[in-house]
């Protein structure tokens, strides 16, 4: 799997739009990841159209066990970045795959399965 580093987004800033020197296409993206620093850190969330949204949520402490002994513990509250992308980045990712989006999965209880429809009343 690849990895693409902040260098090679300035790189291919730098050769994709052109106009701008290395060093200005390198200040663009600084600031660009700064500013969305900058706004998550204010509890703003952000949406760009046609990618997805980057939320800012507060965990509170919660009960935990240490896994290698098993022993109870606590886990701090800590705010947490989730991303979910949008339908049209998840058709581009998908049509790459040749493959089809698949409806999204909810993750609420433990075991990771998707909850069963309800009965059908008769």
């Amino acid at each position: 799997m690849a990895i693409m580093t902040k260098a090679e987004i300035v790189q291919t800033l730098y050769a994709r739009v052109g106009g701008f020197s290395k060093r200005e296409s390198a200040d663009i993206v600084d600031s660009i990841f700064e500013m969305l620093k900058e706004t998550l850190g204010r509890g703003e969330k952000i949406k760009i159209s046609g990618f997805g949204n980057f939320v800012l949520r507060d965990k509170r402490q919660r009960p935990g066990r240490n896994p290698q002994t098993g022993d109870p513990i606590k886990i701090s509250e800590r705010r947490v970045l989730t991303f979910k992308a949008s339908q049209i980045l998840k058709q581009a990712l998908n049509a790459r795959n040749g493959g089809t989006v698949e409806p999204e999965r909810r993750h609420d209880d433990a075991s990771g399965a998707t909850p069963a429809p309800p009965a059908a009343k008769t």
